[in-house]
């Protein structure tokens, strides 16, 4: 990013798409936030729908790894209860992304050169 670019950037906050957050966690296993649709002037705008993320970390040799999804729910107590499935469905999906990654390196690295040897490389 240019120093042109960097100066460009607007810090506005769209007042059409703004969340009031909620977090609860029971302190062990994750955390489900709750983003409630607001107006502007901070009223609840029923127009548009409460969404539900979950957070969790899971540890790894080099340390914790968040983990978060969407989850479909209509309220806190089904958000709950889909809780341990859609983490589950991220933490598939993240690995998957890793497999991919792994094979997409070690075919990178097997990939045969040119053929062109050149003297001093």
């Amino acid at each position: 990013m240019t120093d042109e670019q960097q100066n460009e950037l607007e810090f506005r906050i769209d007042r059409s798409n703004l969340y009031r957050e909620e977090s609860f966690t029971d302190l062990k296993t994750g955390t489900i936030k709750r983003l409630t649709p607001v107006k502007a002037d901070g009223s609840e705008d029923k127009g548009r729908r409460t969404i539900f993320v979950g957070h969790t970390s899971i540890l790894t040799p080099n340390g914790p790894l968040p983990i978060q999804n969407n989850i479909p729910a209509k309220e806190l107590q089904q958000a709950i209860k889909k809780f341990p499935e859609v983490m589950q469905e991220a933490m598939d999906q993240l690995i998957e992304e890793v497999k991919k990654y792994q094979e997409q390196e070690k075919a990178r690295i097997q990939k045969p050169s040119s053929g062109i040897i050149i003297p001093g490389r």
